[in-house]
C-alpha cells in the first residue's frame, strides 16, 4: 500500500477540516447563548426522545394492522409536531434549526476534508480486445423501451454487430439465444436490458473468457452505474465497440447461477414472491409486512457470513462487492467491482427494542454488515424464495453464496461518466489531524490484487 505524508495534503483539505470544527463549534454556541447549558441539555433530550418515538412508532405502523396500525402512523407523524411545537413554546425553533444547519454543514466540511485521492480507487483498465462477430441480445419492453427510443439496434447493427431483439407472445431462452451465438463463433457478448439479463449473459461470457458488452438500458441499471456508465445515454455504451476498453470484474455466484448486482432474502424476497405484489405493490407489502417481520409467516433464516452465524434475520442481503458502509438496502453505489469480496448485510428487528436498536447500528442484533468470500443461507424449509439482480426466484436450501474475482472481461468505452468516489467514514482522529496539522501517514486505499490476464478473443 501507498503513504500520504500529512505535510503533503492539500491545503484546501485542511481549511476544510478547520471550518468542520468552526461549524460544530457554533453548532453548539448557538442553542447555548440561547437556552444556557441547562436549557441545551433538555434540547437534546427532547429530540432524541421525538427521534425514538417516531421509530417505534414507524416500527409499530408495519407490524400491526387494523385501529393499532393507525394509530402508530399518527404516533410517528405527531412526535416531530409536537416536538417543533415544544421548541416554538420555548421561543427556540429558528435557533435549533439553525444549530441543525450548522451541524449539517459540519458534516459536508468533514467529508471533504477525509477524502483521499482518488488513485486506487478506480479498476485498471487494460486494452480492448480484438472482435470479428459480436452478438447482442436486446430487450425492448426494458427502460421503458430504451432500445426503440434511441434506435440502438440500428446503431450496433452500423458497427457490425449481430443483434437479437427479445420479442413475441412467449418467454424467450436467453441462454440458449448466447449459447448458440457461440457456437456460431460469437466473440463478444451483449445485453442491452435489465440486470438480471445482464447477469445471465454475463454469466455465458465468463464461461467462454470472452468480452462482454452492457448497454445501459434497463430501469434502474445499477451494474452499469458501477461500470461507471451513462445510464440516461445508452447509445454512448455502444462507443466501447470503436473506441473501448476492459475491464476485470467480479461475478457473485448464487447456487451456480450468476448475479451482477446482489441476492436478496427474507422480507423483500417474500413480498415480490406474492401473486397479488404486480398488481397491488403498496397494498401486498402493508398486508404482509406484520406476519413477516413477527416471524409468524414465511421461512425462519439462518445466515452464515465467513463462519459466523446470524440466526433469524428478518432480511438478508448479499452483493457482488460492498455497497458503501451507509448503504444497507443496496440502493447506492459500488465504487469499484473488482475486490474479490462479498458484501453482506443481516437486518433483525423482531421488536420494538431491536428496531430503535438500528439507530445505534447494532453488530449482535439489529444489523450485521461486513465483507464475505461465502455467504450461506439455510432455513427450516427445503425452498425459499431469493431475490436475484431483481428476479424473483425459488431455490433449494442451504442457498450458497459465492464470488469468482476478476471473472468477467467487460467492455466499456474509453470515455465514460466514471463512479463518484465513495463517501469517507467519519474519521475524527484523522479530522484533528488534519485540521491542526499534527504530523502522521495517512493509508490510501488497497493496491488491487494482481488481475487475471485477459486471453486474445475468441480464445
Amino acid at each position: 500500500m501507498t503513504v500520504i505524508p500529512l505535510e503533503e495534503v492539500p491545503e484546501t483539505r485542511r481549511w476544510w477540516a478547520r471550518a468542520a470544527y468552526a461549524a460544530v463549534f457554533f453548532a453548539v454556541a448557538v442553542p447555548l447563548v440561547a437556552a444556557g447549558l441547562a436549557g441545551t441539555i433538555a434540547l437534546l433530550i427532547t429530540g432524541l426522545g421525538a427521534l425514538l418515538v417516531t421509530v417505534a412508532a414507524i416500527y409499530w405502523f408495519l407490524i400491526s394492522r387494523g385501529v393499532l396500525r393507525w394509530c402508530a402512523l399518527a404516533l410517528a407523524v405527531l412526535a416531530p409536531l409536537v416536538l417543533i411545537f415544544l421548541y416554538i413554546q420555548a421561543s427556540l425553533l429558528w435557533e435549533v434549526v439553525l444549530s441543525v444547519g450548522l451541524a449539517f454543514v459540519a458534516l459536508v466540511c468533514a467529508r471533504a476534508a477525509l477524502r483521499e485521492p482518488r488513485e486506487g480507487s478506480t479498476m485498471t483498465e487494460y486494452p480492448a480486445p480484438t472482435w470479428k462477430h459480436a452478438f447482442l441480445v436486446m430487450n425492448p419492453r426494458s427502460g421503458g423501451g430504451k432500445v426503440v427510443k434511441f434506435d440502438l439496434q440500428r446503431k450496433a447493427e452500423e458497427l457490425g454487430a449481430e443483434v437479437a431483439l427479445l420479442e413475441g407472445p412467449g418467454p424467450v431462452d436467453v441462454d440458449a439465444l448466447a449459447r448458440q451465438a457461440v457456437e456460431r463463433g460469437a466473440d463478444l457478448l451483449g445485453v442491452a436490458g435489465g440486470d438480471g439479463t445482464q447477469a445471465l449473459v454475463a454469466g455465458i461470457a465468463a464461461e467462454h473468457n470472452l468480452p462482454f458488452l452492457v448497454i445501459s438500458a434497463g430501469t434502474r441499471n445499477h451494474f452499469a452505474l458501477d461500470l461507471g456508465l451513462d445510464r440516461e445515454d445508452p447509445t454512448g455504451c455502444l462507443d466501447a465497440l470503436r473506441d473501448g476498453v476492459e475491464l476485470h470484474v467480479d461475478l457473485g455466484k448464487i447456487n451456480g447461477r450468476t448475479f451482477v448486482n446482489n441476492s436478496s432474502f427474507g422480507v423483500y424476497a417474500e413480498v415480490v414472491q406474492s401473486p397479488e405484489y404486480r398488481d397491488d405493490k403498496a397494498g401486498t407489502v402493508l398486508q404482509m409486512l406484520p406476519d413477516l417481520i413477527k416471524g409468524a409467516k414465511g421461512a425462519r433464516l439462518r445466515a452464515q457470513v465467513d463462519g459466523v452465524t446470524v440466526d433469524g434475520p428478518q432480511a438478508v442481503l448479499v452483493s457482488n462487492g460492498p455497497y458503501g458502509s451507509n448503504d444497507v438496502a443496496g440502493l447506492g453505489r459500488r465504487t469499484r467491482l473488482d475486490r474479490g469480496v462479498l458484501g453482506a448485510v443481516a437486518i433483525s428487528a423482531s421488536s420494538t427494542r431491536e428496531a430503535v436498536g438500528l439507530l445505534r447500528r447494532a453488530t449482535k442484533r439489529g444489523l450485521i454488515q461486513r465483507t464475505a468470500s461465502e455467504v450461506v443461507v439455510g432455513a427450516d424449509v427445503p425452498e425459499i424464495p431469493v431475490g436475484v439482480d431483481g428476479e424473483a426466484l425459488l431455490m433449494s436450501t442451504p442457498v450458497r453464496c459465492t464470488v469468482e474475482p476478476r471473472a468477467l472481461r467487460v467492455l466499456v468505452p474509453r470515455k465514460r461518466p466514471g463512479v463518484p468516489p465513495a463517501q469517507p467514514s467519519l474519521d475524527l482522529i484523522r479530522l484533528r489531524e488534519l485540521a491542526w496539522g499534527r504530523h502522521r501517514a495517512a493509508v490510501s486505499a488497497p493496491a488491487a490484487a494482481p488481475s487475471r490476464p485477459a486471453s486474445p478473443a475468441g480464445e
